[in-house]
């Protein structure tokens, strides 16, 4: 009898196996996506950085230290500081109470609320000055009110504060609730059946879960207050000395061509922010190890 041969089949060492192709092509989709990432953030964050550095010290950094020391830099400074420090106050209680009972509670008009908070988002600046301007300005609607009080908004200090509460409102509220909410209650109950006041049951029990979210919701609150400019060059005026914050000397600064001054200021600004924020991640990255 005659035995017929089973046809072989030989496999190449040399040809690829699918599966490597497929890998081989996942590391390389991996690689593009990253370097599409790197170059997008470069050129919206670190061009803009490296042109402040640039035109900072073009004339050396002997001139951008002189420019710093010039007292309405400082003045400038100081009053976005004090701006910024009073907002996140405000917005650090303020905000967390908005945030607790747009998550705990259900009544008419909380999609409303829900909604009005991200109105900053989506409502220019420029606008909100001029609002205030209409309530609160020599021909608004509470001028006679503030007269006889002798409180002075516009074209001062309260309503500059008053201007970045506004743009600043979303912050603290939208980075706290997702936190409040993943959180759930059943802590708080067993908490409270363990005979806990609600005062030592928040401090003790929830707000130590919304830390991150707290401290995220303050860094961004405070380095938006930094940088707001057009409601309060709007209804402050930008009065050298009196309501000119750094947003607004620089603005100043580059219509006089005063550039090292104008640049070294931004530079400055732009690096106390990226140092809020890169100081956060490091802490959080710290607290999780």
């Amino acid at each position: 009898m005659t035995t017929l041969a089973q046809p072989t089949t030989e496999v190449n060492a040399t040809t690829p196996r699918p599966e490597n192709i497929s890998r081989s092509m996942s590391a390389w989709r991996r690689r593009l996506l990253i370097g599409i990432v790197v170059a997008y953030a470069a050129l919206l964050i670190l061009a803009p950085l490296t042109a402040l550095v640039s035109g900072a010290f073009a004339k050396g950094i002997g001139a951008s230290l002189t420019a710093l020391r010039d007292p309405a830099v400082f003045s400038a400074f100081l009053l976005t500081l004090y701006i910024a420090f009073i907002t996140v106050a405000v917005h650090a209680l303020f905000g967390t109470v908005l945030a607790w009972v747009l998550v705990r509670y259900r009544f008419r008009g909380h999609w409303l609320l829900n909604g009005v908070i991200d109105l900053p988002f989506a409502v220019s600046p420029v606008v909100v000055g001029y609002m205030l301007l209409l309530l609160f300005g020599r021909t608004g609607v509470l001028a006679p009110v503030l007269e006889a009080l002798n409180i002075k908004i516009a074209f001062a200090v309260p309503g500059m504060i008053l201007a970045t509460l506004f743009v600043t409102l979303p912050f603290m509220a939208r980075e706290v609730m997702p936190v409040l909410e993943a959180f759930g209650v059943e802590q708080e109950q067993a908490a409270a059946t363990l005979g806990a006041s609600g005062w030592q049951t928040f401090w003790m029990v929830t707000f130590p879960a919304l830390r991150w979210g707290f401290i995220y919701g303050v860094i961004l609150t405070f380095a938006r207050a930094l940088g707001e400019f057009g409601a309060v060059l709007v209804i402050g005026g930008g009065v050298q000395g009196r309501t000119e914050t750094v947003t607004l000397f620089i603005y100043r600064a580059l219509d006089e061509r005063q550039y090292v001054g104008a640049y070294s200021a931004a530079l400055v600004l732009g690096l106390l922010s990226l140092a809020l924020v890169i100081g956060t991640e490091l802490l959080r990255k710290r607290e999780n190890r």
